[in-house]
């Protein structure tokens, strides 16, 4: 791993995919990464393993499920991304679920777009969501020869939102990323709109939105070179993320 990152380094990609755990994963977490690839000229997908049923937040007349179909739908639309495949797994439950199961529906979905890079979040979950967690692991599991690259929080966000919410948050000291990536995070927030179910009373996310500024932070789980990262494997806590 690099002591210092590259700065504003996009990796090379024809057709990417990210998966995800629920239905605002690709507007809240990658958001601003994955509309840097779709500007870039990248084909972008997305693979969303569960309709986000289970949130506290927003709570309507209306299913929330079919709710955040509905704006996991728009906010695609606003980030650019041109194909949403959203499963219908347990919210809440995707570790209950056979990896096998879950490797299946990413090696499809790979598949049928062409990926040439998965965007994840990072091991850990960043929030400790252990949904999040499963989603990169079936990612890692169901495309073994595509290089993986995930979403990270510096440690020093990653403590500071802790101290503030008593959150879960996990994060990465310096040494631990690959790349930085400076980003324009105004259609990042328009997609984040879009879940108005999530995010209209979440300072959660409006917080870490504040600490990161115009910079965010990736890992690569899988290199390109078919190597895999000795920091951030699952399974190897010599590279577990920090905090």
């Amino acid at each position: 791993m690099n002591v210092t990152a590259p700065i504003d380094t996009l990796p090379v990609a024809a057709s990417v995919l990210a998966v995800c755990a629920h239905p605002d994963d690709e507007s809240f977490g990658l958001g601003a990464v994955l509309t840097r690839f779709a500007v870039s000229g990248a084909a972008v997908s997305t693979l969303c393993f569960t309709h986000g049923e289970a949130s506290t937040l927003g709570r309507s007349d209306r299913p929330l499920g079919e709710v955040r179909r509905e704006e996991l739908t728009a906010a695609a639309a606003v980030l650019g991304v041109g194909r949403v495949d959203l499963l219908d797994y347990p919210d809440g439950g995707l570790a209950g679920v056979p990896l096998e199961r879950l490797a299946t529906d990413v090696a499809a979905a790979a598949r049928e777009v062409g990926a040439d890079l998965l965007v994840v979040f990072d091991v850990g979950g960043i929030t400790g969501h252990p949904d999040h967690v499963r989603a990169t692991e079936a990612a890692l599991e169901g495309a073994p020869l595509t290089p993986v690259i995930a979403w990270s929080l510096p440690y020093e966000v990653a403590d500071e939102l802790n101290a503030e919410f008593s959150a879960g948050f996990v994060g990465r000291d310096a040494a631990g990323v690959d790349l930085r990536l400076e980003v324009d995070r105004s259609v990042q927030r328009r997609a984040i709109a879009c879940h108005a179910s999530q995010s209209t009373d979440n300072p959660v996310l409006r917080r870490r939105l504040e600490l990161l500024g115009d910079a965010e932070s990736l890992v690569w789980l899988r290199h390109p070179t078919g190597v895999a990262s000795p920091d951030g494997v699952p399974g190897d806590p010599a590279g577990a993320p920090t905090r």
